[in-house]
């Protein structure tokens, strides 16, 4: 009879350990335990060690609190009548607060935020061109999360961020903005090619002009030089010999130059076959001709 006591002793023992160790349980960090009382919401398990009544009590689902993103394709046509593609990703998470909203109240919450995301994208790209389209992707994603802000908060999920991360236009439209865009970049770069071009030539011409100057200020230097050399020459001729005229000078100066002339021409490596009438006659009749040349010019000028 003892040992029968004993034995169900025993058993009560074990059986009332298990209860009491059943009715523990943890809860991860980051997550939220739902429990239900004969399928009554109950209360709601944050993150460690909970206790519940064994058979009374049960875990209806775990939710978590973690930051999740929801990654969505939507397609539509824009004012000018473009086919784009815009990939979208909602950053949400469940409020600790509304933890039962969010367990109860939504049963496919990635559903629901789509739906909301094709509202918002449909109100807004279809009345703008692509152009646009590709400037207000920053105000496209802020108008998605406004919009999922203010219906997601009923349903007791917060979104953290609305990413729209990129504008894909059909193949061929795509190849024809590239094309385009080409083109403008050539016709700029040829604007500036011609740009360049103007400015070397009106560079080049402003110092050809400079340069043509400087050459006509070095040939009047030059010839004044001349001019002051033939003075200075004839003066002392009529020094060095007594009753010579200053015609009989100008004369043997002209001749002198005539024969300097002749030997830089036959020095030029460049110089073809010239023939000249080299008698004291013809040499005097040039001697007359530059005497009478000069005198024509000087008494043009005066």
């Amino acid at each position: 009879m003892d040992l029968v006591l004993l034995v169900v002793l025993a058993v009560l023992a074990i059986i009332v350990l298990s209860l009491i160790l059943g009715s523990f349980f943890t809860v991860r960090t980051a997550e939220c335990a739902v429990l239900t009382r004969f399928g009554k919401f109950l209360r709601v398990a944050e993150a460690g060690l909970n206790w519940k009544l064994p058979y009374f009590d049960s875990i209806a689902g775990i939710v978590s609190l973690r930051v999740n993103q929801i990654t969505l394709t939507m397609e539509t046509k824009t004012k000018d009548n473009v086919f784009v593609t815009i990939p979208i990703s909602v950053q949400n998470r469940v409020r600790p607060e509304r933890v039962y909203d969010a367990f109860y109240k939504l049963s496919d919450p990635v559903a629901q935020i789509k739906s909301y995301v094709e509202q918002v994208i449909l109100g807004h790209v279809p009345g703008m061109t692509l152009d646009e389209v590709f400037a207000s992707q920053s105000s496209i994603a802020a108008a998605v999360k406004q919009e999922l802000d203010s219906d997601m908060a009923a349903f007791g999920y917060e979104i953290v961020n609305v990413l729209v991360t990129d504008i894909v236009p059909d193949a061929k439209v795509k190849s024809a903005m590239n094309d385009i865009n080409a083109a403008q970049r050539e016709q700029v770069a040829a604007t500036a090619r011609g740009e360049a071009d103007k400015i070397l030539v009106v560079k080049k011409a402003e110092a050809e002009a400079e340069s043509k100057a400087l050459q006509g200020q070095g040939i009047a230097n030059q010839r004044k030089a001349i001019v002051e050399g033939l003075q200075n020459s004839i003066e002392q001729f009529q020094k060095a010999v007594e009753g010579a005229t200053p015609k009989d000078v100008m004369q043997l100066v002209l001749v002198t130059q005539y024969f300097d002339t002749l030997k830089s021409i036959g020095e030029s490596d460049k110089t073809n076959t010239l023939f000249l009438a080299h008698s004291p006659q013809a040499v005097k009749e040039v001697s007359d001709q530059i005497m009478e040349s000069m005198l024509i010019a000087q008494r043009s000028t005066v």
